[in-house]
Order: C-alpha cells, then structure tokens, then sequence
C-alpha cells in the first residue's frame, strides 16, 4: 500500500486500505450489528487512542493545558472520552460545546455525562468566546467524516478561531470541514497539525486539500474486527 510519507501506522499485520465515509459507515455498522459490538466501546477505544496523541503532543515535565472543541454528534462524542482521558493524566482540560447541552444524544451523551460526572470544566459558548490564549493544544472534535455540505455557524467562526490561534492542533478522525472522499474544503477547514483518525487512514487525507490539512496522520485501532477491515 502506497502511503503518504506523513502517515504514521499501526504496525498491524495486514493491509488497511483507505475508505470513504461510505466504507467506513458500513463498517461500524457491520462491527455494530454484525457483532455485537456496542457503539459506545468503539467510542471509548477511539477517544483513548486520540487521547494518547493528544499527550504525546505535549510538553513533558509541565503542567499541560488542552482545549477540547465539541460538536454536538459522535465526532463530539470522542473528545469527550479525549478529555476524561487527558483529565486522568493530570492535564487540565477545558471542554467547550459548540451547541446546547440538549444537542448531545446516544453514545455521546453518555460520555458527556461521565465527564460532568467527574467534574470536568465543561461549557457551551459561542464561537466570539472561544479563548485559546492558554491552551498548550487544541483538540477539533467538531465534525466527522460525515460531512459532504458546505460547513455552517457555529462550526465556521470555530473553525476560523482555531486556525488564528496559532496553536498546535490535534484533528479527531478527520479535520473538520474535510471532505472524507475528497479531500476538498468545505467553506472552511481546521488546520490540523496531527490526524488521529479512526480504524482506517480516509480517501481525503491523500487528494486535493487533504495532505495539507489533515497534517501527520495516526491510525487508531478502534478494536474494530480485522475481518472488516481487510
């Protein structure tokens, strides 16, 4: 398989092709319904692999300090697990949710109320409030690969807001406003410094846009059965 030379792998022991969010929809379906797996547990395994990144961008030896960005679907869902994660490390996590707390449904909301549950700085804000001014890193857990339309507000003034703050940024699953088959720009994009994208590397991280936006790239093992995924 013919990589781009930003694509860090999982040294696993057979070939992941790159899918578009038609492929990897079928696929989380497939783990889901055809094995049982709850969506919650792929949740948790992708945000604790995210959140494994997320420390590995950090300073050692300092009193780290993140900044998570939440949609309100499952892209928002992993930064909350991100966030749980990095809190247990002894980073200090600031949460921000881009829509009201009522937005937040299924396997989402089950990890947003573990985080409140554990007393996380959690807060919903506008776009104008968004200060990042002492956030060693920012984490885009926005929007998915589902995305195909032009990004809308909130998303957009975020979007704008993480790309001036001239922090370093770490992508959930795919930048959001990428194109996952793509790889164009949709209105806008977050320019991420790393990728932590989820079972298998996305068609969009290799066209147009997409090698420059999604920046290093690091598949997560999502536990996802490699039957599936062959």
């Amino acid at each position: 398989m013919t990589v781009p030379a930003r694509l860090v792998d999982t040294s696993r022991g057979y070939v992941v092709r790159y899918l578009t969010r038609e492929e990897m929809r079928a696929a989380d379906r497939k783990a889901i319904e055809d094995y049982g797996m709850p969506g919650v547990i792929l949740m948790e395994n992708a945000g604790r692999g995210a959140a494994h990144c997320a420390l590995e961008m950090l300073v050692e030896g300092r009193r780290a300090r993140v900044s998570v960005v939440c949609g309100p679907g499952n892209n928002g869902g992993d930064g909350f697990v991100v966030a749980r994660h990095l809190h247990n490390a002894g980073v200090s996590v600031a949460v921000r949710l881009l829509a009201p707390r009522e937005k937040t449904t299924g396997d989402a909301l089950v990890n947003l109320q573990i985080a409140e549950k554990m007393r996380l700085d959690i807060r919903h804000v506008e776009p104008a409030e968004l200060d990042f001014s002492e956030a060693d890193l920012v984490v885009d857990a926005m929007l998915g690969t589902g995305l195909s339309g032009e990004v809308r507000e909130p998303f957009a003034a975020a979007i704008r807001a993480i790309n001036a703050a001239g922090k370093p940024v770490l992508a959930i699953d795919i930048p959001s406003g990428l194109d996952a088959n793509t790889g164009r720009v949709l209105g806008g994009c977050v320019h991420a410094t790393r990728t932590a994208t989820f079972a298998a590397p996305k068609v969009g991280f290799i066209r147009n846009s997409g090698p420059e936006m999604a920046g290093e790239v690091t598949v997560v093992d999502i536990g996802m059965p490699r039957s599936i995924l062959e």
